[in-house]
């Protein structure tokens, strides 16, 4: 019983579908009575039980592949989070009452990923719905219609086959594409070179379980009389084309660093060159200049998540003083604004996209209140000791459901 007063439990179990719930392991959690009555098996033969150790493929039939295309739909379930509806599948299934007595059975499934507060898979809900007896009856079905039925199903039963074959083709596709776009991610996000006497960490996470890799970016460039341009940003969208667009933006953004004048002027050239990028619309992206000679930060924010400015003494002052809407999202003719923010040596500046706070059904604010609050506790610590204790507090044990860029700057 939770707050709102209702047995889900029992809900559960009064369920006329028959369902189970399984754990990321493929071991039976919990089952409601109608899984119950057409497996024809008790809940303590299923809960606590490996789910192929209770059905397995029938080993007198050398074309079963039910045990293999079930495995295959909730492991995908269990590493992407998207739901699974499978094609119709014969699953024989050994008779309890009469050892090596099978029956032949067919099913239609569905698997559904459930999340936990982290948007991490932590259940597999198994829902099948029984069809053998509309097979049989078909079968049954007398004359020239009950031939004409056979072949219909016959045929119904191939295409389903055959659609399944497909499905997992295109599977395969998107994770050659998901590799590809991985590699050229990497390959435009080289580790930061030298700066001299200044420290920096850098940190990518791609979303664990994703097929595609997002458009999430980081770059470093030295300016004129020892300062540092830094910036984070972040493309709408998924896969090579994600890539591709992220890695045209941040060259330009890079470009536009070395010679505008500030951080609000080199975003509003960006912004001007988005508009003929295909897929850069709402692009997200932060940019500071570090200037070490008057201990200042100058920054300027297109629709991105603040800057953390962090504080020798722990104190922690997010930069958001200068936000505007995206890339694309503004009339030209308005400058965007700019801001500044003094600092003494021995603070960080930390510089991230939206992965690391944000969280599926919780409010932006939670997230940046945690990393605070791990920044406070790391307070002195080096860069890159300073960046995997971030990534260590906040990235989800399962890992995050949308790509991390992460770059912490000694200041």
């Amino acid at each position: 019983m939770n707050g709102s007063g209702i047995d889900y439990e029992a809900v559960f179990r009064a369920l006329p579908g028959p369902v189970a719930l399984l754990t990321t392991d493929l071991v039976y959690a919990e089952v409601n009575d109608s899984f119950l009555a057409v497996s024809g098996r008790t809940r303590e033969q299923l809960v606590g039980r490996y789910l192929f150790d209770v059905f397995p493929d029938n080993p007198g039939d050398p074309d079963a592949s039910g045990m293999r295309n079930l495995h295959a739909s909730l492991r995908r379930v269990a590493a992407t989070g998207e739901r699974d509806t499978m094609a119709l599948q014969r699953y024989d299934v050994a008779d309890p009452s009469r050892p090596g007595v099978w029956e032949e059975r067919y099913w239609s499934p569905v698997n559904t990923p459930v999340f936990d507060e982290d948007g991490k898979v932590v259940l597999i809900l198994h829902r099948v719905e029984e069809v053998t007896e509309l097979m049989r009856a078909r079968g049954r079905a007398g004359g020239a219609n009950g031939d004409r039925a056979r072949v219909l199903e016959a045929e119904l039963y191939t295409r389903a086959r055959e659609l399944q074959e497909l499905n997992e083709q295109l599977r395969r596709a998107h994770a050659r594409e998901h590799e590809v776009a991985l590699s050229l991610q990497a390959a435009m996000l080289p580790a930061p070179g030298p700066l001299g006497q200044r420290s920096a960490a850098v940190r990518y996470r791609p979303a664990v379980g994703a097929l595609n890799v997002c458009g999430d970016w980081y770059d470093l460039a030295e300016l004129p009389g020892g300062r540092l341009a830094v910036a984070v940003g972040d493309v709408v969208g998924h896969g090579l084309a994600a890539a591709g667009v992220m890695g045209q933006l941040r060259s330009a953004l890079s470009a536009a660093s070395r010679v505008a004048q500030g951080p609000a002027r080199a975003l509003d050239v960006l912004g001007l060159y988005a508009r003929s990028v295909e897929g850069a619309e709402s692009t997200t992206a932060f940019l500071a200049v570090v200037d070490w000679s008057d201990h200042t930060l100058t920054y300027s924010s297109a629709g991105h998540p603040p800057a953390a400015l962090l504080h020798p003494d722990g104190t922690v002052a997010f930069l958001d003083g200068a936000t505007d809407p995206p890339l694309g999202a503004r009339p030209e003719h308005v400058a965007r604004p700019q801001a500044a923010a003094e600092f003494t040596a021995g603070a960080s500046l930390v510089l991230y996209t939206d992965g690391l706070v944000e969280r599926r059904h919780e409010d932006i604010d939670i997230g940046l209140h945690r990393l605070a609050g791990s920044l406070a506790r790391h307070h002195g610590a080096a860069p890159e000791p300073l960046a995997d204790a971030i990534l260590a507090d906040l990235m989800p044990s399962g890992g995050a459901t949308d790509d991390t860029a992460l770059i912490v700057i000694g200041l």
